[in-house]
């Protein structure tokens, strides 16, 4: 009778069942070994503390008394609930890796050499450096000049905080006779063109609603010399009725004018740009842009080019005259730069 009780009372330590439960346990650690392998390190470590946390939660609770430690020890999960577990660490690696692979093609795409991006050229193809461009702070209340609440297009900023900054290195160019705070007085503005056009241009302008003209004007190592002005009229009609910036302009010491071919074919490719009515136009954020060359023979031994911004009440205007011709690069690139300034 005695050893059949004793035999009773130990019956839950000598059970066939739990004894040969371990083994599973060994075999399927070793299976989520492989798939973790593939995984960043980082991922690795955190799958097999996981997976440690996990499988000795239930064998911590199998132990409910502590006259049988070691069958609570020994007690493994459900060979179900393992399946799910090791499923779920299998996918964390996996996040992991593509997280750290998507990574690495974002990065990939914001570091690419300039070569390999359509329409940017080389750093060396001759283009300025310029301060970093902002706009001026609008008075309290007033809209954005291409806001849906400002049909006309009209600028509220001060004009001479859209005029378009020198370029690093450059020196001021007096030639633009501008006062203290940009301002252009009308005669000055007119010594741009030849002395036959001046009456007509200044009669036009005193009676086509012109407000204010603002200018800057630089010299850069090359030779090139830039000549900006902004010309505010009291609506958008009356820059559209100035004669002074088209095909027919004569300027002082500029032959005839035709389109700027390189412009012109680059426009519709690179600048996704929409003709308008007229020669040489393009739309670019919101602002009218026409492109002009001096055709050769050049009065004299230099070449200029003009380039026409028409924005709501605003016209500019970007001169650039060189020995020899133009570079169009940095001539664009004022031009562009000066047109986003407007809008």
């Amino acid at each position: 009778m005695s050893e059949q009780t004793t035999t009773a009372a130990t019956g839950p330590e000598t059970e066939p069942a739990p004894a040969t439960a371990p083994e599973p346990t060994a075999t399927v650690t070793e299976t989520t070994d492989t798939p973790t392998e593939t995984a960043a390190t980082a991922a690795t470590e955190a799958t097999e503390a996981t997976a440690e946390a996990v499988t000795e939660a239930p064998a911590t609770t199998e132990a409910v008394s502590e006259e049988a430690p070691a069958t609570a020890e020994a007690a493994p999960a459900a060979p179900k609930d393992r399946r799910k577990l090791f499923a779920a660490l299998r996918w964390t690696a996996a996040v992991v890796v593509f997280a750290t692979v998507g990574a690495g093609v974002a990065y990939g795409i914001t570091r690419p050499e300039r070569t390999d991006i359509p329409g940017l050229a080389t750093e060396d193809d001759g283009r300025w450096t310029f301060p970093t461009l902002s706009q001026p702070a609008l008075p309290a209340g007033a809209p954005l000049p291409q806001g849906p609440d400002n049909k006309d297009g009209t600028h509220y900023a001060p004009l001479t905080g859209l005029l378009l900054p020198a370029p690093v290195g450059s020196k001021v160019d007096d030639t633009v006779k501008a006062d203290k705070d940009g301002t252009v007085p009308v005669d000055a503005f007119l010594e741009e063109y030849t002395p036959e056009e001046r009456p007509k241009l200044k009669q036009s302008l005193e009676w086509d609603g012109l407000r204010q003209i603002a200018g800057r004007g630089w010299t850069t190592a090359d030779g090139t010399r830039t000549h900006v002005y902004l010309l505010r009229f009291h609506s958008s009609g009356f820059v559209d009725a100035f004669k002074g910036c088209d095909s027919n302009m004569r300027l002082n010491g500029v032959s005839a004018l035709d389109l700027d071919d390189v412009w012109s074919k680059a426009k519709n490719t690179q600048m996704n740009s929409t003709t308008l009515d007229f020669p040489g136009a393009a739309n670019f954020d919101g602002t009218e842009l026409s492109v002009y060359q001096e055709l050769k023979p050049f009065l004299g031994e230099e070449q200029s080019k003009i380039g026409c911004l028409r924005t709501g009440d605003v016209l500019g205007m970007v001169i650039q005259t060189r020995k020899g011709e133009v570079a169009p690069v940095p001539f664009h690139q004022s031009v562009i730069l000066q047109s986003q300034l407007l809008s």
